[in-house]
């Protein structure tokens, strides 16, 4: 008979400072718990599987049918699956996996674990049980997103390897150096992009003022310029050599630049930050993140920390 996996229900429990990953025993689930995995065994840190009940649905159902029977039948289902996930993992990877199987809300509670165990990153997959993509941002993934104080990750695809093409969303927010920074933890021998999209400044009101294109031009240029030191002086400060990274300039709008060169390059990981230069409080989500969260093909990872000012 097979040894019973050890089930915690105290978000205190399981070792602190790894990653989490949250489960609905959805495919997509699957996925984003073997990338979780992956990730562990190459980092060398523990990783905990999290199962949340939803409480309202159990309370609800218990009371309509007048049994508390059908709720330990489906305690008992849940306990099962997080063990045979959690003996898949072992199975095929060798770290150290905790689980956890908790009763509440599934936001606040995958954020309050998260955050009792200094999560390095809590992964999730991109779709639920519904197998509905993100149109659907408004459920799980982005109301963690807009609570998250750790980075996130949206898995899209079955990991096949650790990640080797990374596209970098840079804007040069506050959350932009935090972004880069990931790089080196989550894929540190990847081949690198840093993409920024930049524009003339006012260049609408300065043609409606009358000045020439030769002045605009020279405007567009010193933009260039600017955005393209900038991106050298974010791989220095990481050590970078010039082998380890390329970058990439877009004029226009950073949304659909992100989604183009993430399938031209065949990235197999976004990274970009919370929120942009625009954003105007930590409880929003940004409209290009959001935006790559949803277009993109890839698995994105998202930074919620930023530089202080």
């Amino acid at each position: 008979m097979s040894e019973r996996i050890s089930i915690t229900t105290e978000p205190t429990a399981p070792p602190l400072g790894g990653l989490l990953a949250a489960t609905d025993f959805s495919t997509g689930a699957q996925a984003a718990a073997q990338r979780a995995a992956t990730l562990a065994q190459e980092l060398g840190t523990p990783l905990t599987v999290l199962h949340v009940l939803q409480h309202d649905w159990m309370t609800e159902l218990a009371t309509w049918l007048g049994d508390p029977q059908p709720r330990q039948r489906i305690l008992a289902d849940a306990r099962a699956s997080l063990e045979a996930v959690v003996r898949a993992l072992q199975a095929q990877h060798t770290v150290a996996v905790d689980a956890a199987l908790v009763e509440g809300h599934p936001v606040r509670d995958i954020d309050g674990f998260a955050r009792q165990c200094q999560a390095r990153c809590v992964v999730l997959g991109a779709s639920g049980r519904g197998g509905a993509l993100l149109p659907l941002l408004g459920t799980t993934v982005e109301r963690l997103l807009r609570k998250a104080a750790y980075p996130v990750l949206m898995v899209r695809q079955a990991p096949r390897r650790g990640y080797h093409r990374v596209l970098v969303a840079v804007d040069f927010s506050p959350w932009t150096e935090s972004a880069v920074a990931l790089v080196d933890t989550i894929a540190p021998r990847a081949d690198v992009w840093l993409l920024h999209a930049y524009a003339v400044p006012f260049e609408e009101k300065l043609r409606f003022a009358g000045v020439d294109d030769e002045t605009i031009e020279r405007y567009r240029q010193h933009s260039r310029e600017r955005a393209l030191h900038g991106l050298h002086h974010l791989a220095q400060q990481r050590g970078w050599p010039s082998t380890r990274y390329q970058t990439v300039l877009h004029e226009g709008d950073a949304a659909p630049a992100i989604v183009d060169e993430a399938v031209q390059r065949e990235c197999d990981l976004v990274v970009i930050g919370k929120h942009g230069t625009s954003a105007a409080e930590e409880l929003l989500l940004g409209s290009v993140t959001k935006h790559a969260l949803a277009q993109v093909p890839c698995d994105v990872l998202v930074s919620p920390l930023r530089t202080p000012a």
